[in-house]
């Protein structure tokens, strides 16, 4: 991990990281790199309970889940963006967000930036307002050499997992944009302890995941066994 230096990973919503980074980050912070994670928003339109998990108290809940899943991988510094606010799937980011992305990216001086594609991964809007931001405030302040890195999968992924995933309405339709695996630029089996600690910290997102662990159980440690990322710019002199 060492050659990745200091992280910064941007995300839209709490989980986002987890399930995309959470290995990484992990890793790096027992390394000692310094790893910055910044989330967009709370996450305020998840509710899929309103019962148990009003969407009045969905940024509570949201933020709660956050710190604890964070707390596990120990990855001790972690920002929220303010302005921002998860509407749904279809609705792009209040553009508020932009200009604290610049300014973390100015701060941090990262060496790894760790975001999604411009497809969101997922095709949510709010990821692709993410992924947005974080590719001008790279090409505008990222300083020389640092690496830019969105999460992708292979097409191997893609073929065992989309069609066991369709019924949860993950993945629009088209999504993810799928890399082969010799052209991928960080390419991460996690280790099984670090499974074990994104497996906790995965579930420390009850608000979120409770469907798909009661219908997987312990097979979401095959979903997210491995960390796949493609290069998509490095910072020249």
């Amino acid at each position: 991990m060492q050659e990745l230096g200091t992280i910064l990973g941007v995300w839209a919503h709490p989980d986002d990281d987890i399930y995309l980074s959470s290995g990484l980050m992990a890793v790096a912070a027992q390394a000692g790199n310094r790893v910055v994670d910044v989330t967009a928003t709370r996450g305020e339109g998840g509710s899929m309970d309103e019962e148990r998990w009003p969407s009045e108290r969905m940024a509570e809940v949201r933020t709660i889940e956050m710190r604890r899943s964070l707390d596990v991988l120990g990855v001790e510094e972690h920002r929220f963006l303010e302005g921002p606010i998860d509407v749904d799937m279809q609705t792009p980011l209040d553009a508020a967000g932009a200009p604290q992305v610049l300014e973390v990216m100015r701060e941090v001086q990262p060496d790894t930036v760790l975001t999604f594609g411009p497809d969101g991964m997922t095709g949510h809007e709010g990821h692709k307002s993410v992924s947005s931001w974080v590719d001008a405030a790279f090409a505008e302040a990222a300083k020389p050499g640092a690496r830019l890195y969105h999460a992708t999968a292979t097409p191997e992924w893609a073929e065992t997992w989309l069609p066991r995933l369709e019924p949860f309405n993950i993945f629009l339709p088209g999504t993810p944009h799928v890399v082969p695996r010799d052209a991928l630029g960080i390419d991460f089996p996690l280790p099984e302890d670090v499974l074990d600690l994104k497996w906790q910290a995965i579930q420390a997102h009850e608000s979120q995941v409770e469907g798909l662990v009661e219908v997987f159980g312990d097979h979401m440690r095959e979903w997210m066994a491995v960390e796949y990322f493609r290069l998509a710019a490095e910072k020249g002199a």
